[in-house]
């Protein structure tokens, strides 16, 4: 399912949620989302769960940076740093930096974020008030595109964002702020796509909350945000013997390789399977049992 998480909520309160109104013990998300941003919630269910892994690892979002100001938390919910009005800013000023933001980039995660440092969270980390040194990783930003610009002592300039999973959106305000010599934080964000899922097609809370309740809720077919992957067809015979975990022998040479969808007759969705070389089917997630 596709939610879009309503803001000052967390990902795992959803999850809850969805659990007690579905009455299912296997619920999981595609990935975290703030608490102070809103938008697409991938949800997975009962044996669906299992399949979270292979989701696409694209996200997009409609982000809002606030230059002049630097928080703890590199957005609104920290506490503020510093204070630097720049109502001399312009976006013209701004635009010859965003370039050097595009492609796979060096960034340094927020203090406060869930990456662990010797099994214990960043976040947690900080609330105790230990600094920590967060050492860069290697994250990609394949677009980005100005939205909007509002002048003032602190202007907010708003993003469209495409990227790979593991890029904080925070980062990149507080780095923009940063080439700026002004300071910058993140004042909003939207998820606006999400692994294979839009916020076109994605349901409020409470929308969800009276289809599960009434009876009327569809969930959304088990590969549906498997498009990306290959497909593979089986024979009931081929089918049978790789849903019982034997590794298939490909009769016909098949260009897919690593993992793909794996479908028997009637074109029921049996799983993910792994191709490898020369023309063998192993086994990887199976749900049609």
């Amino acid at each position: 399912m596709n939610i879009d998480k309503p803001l000052n909520v967390t990902s795992h309160d959803c999850v809850a949620k969805v659990r007690r109104w579905a009455k299912m013990k296997r619920v999981g998300h595609g990935g975290t989302l703030d608490p102070a941003a809103t938008g697409v919630l991938p949800l997975a269910l009962g044996k669906a769960t299992r399949l979270l892994q292979f989701l696409p690892n694209t996200k997009a979002y409609t982000a809002t940076i606030r230059f002049g100001c630097r928080t703890t938390s590199d957005d609104l919910e920290g506490e503020i740093l510093e204070e630097n009005p720049a109502p001399n800013l312009t976006l013209e000023a701004i635009k010859p930096y965003l370039p050097q933001f595009l492609g796979k980039i060096n960034q340094i995660p927020p203090i406060y974020s869930a990456i662990q440092k010797d099994g214990k969270r960043l976040y947690d980390l900080a609330r105790q008030g230990k600094t920590v040194e967060v050492p860069p990783r290697e994250v990609e930003i394949t677009e980005m595109e100005v939205m909007a610009w509002q002048d003032g002592d602190f202007p907010e300039l708003t993003l469209h964002i495409a990227c790979k999973s593991g890029t904080y959106i925070r980062s990149l305000a507080r780095d923009l702020g940063d080439c700026l010599g002004v300071g910058g934080t993140l004042s909003g964000l939207r998820r606006t796509e999400s692994s294979g899922f839009s916020l076109e097609k994605s349901l409020s809370l409470s929308a969800l909350e009276i289809q599960l309740q009434s009876g009327t809720f569809t969930p959304l077919p088990a590969d549906y945000p498997l498009q990306h992957l290959e497909k593979i067809d089986l024979t009931s015979e081929t089918a049978k013997r790789w849903c019982q975990g034997q590794r298939l022998v490909l009769p016909e040479e098949t260009n897919a390789t690593g993992f793909v969808r794996v479908y028997g007759e009637n074109g029921l969705f049996l799983g993910i399977g792994e191709k490898e070389p020369p023309q063998q089917l192993q086994p990887k997630t199976v749900i049609a049992v």
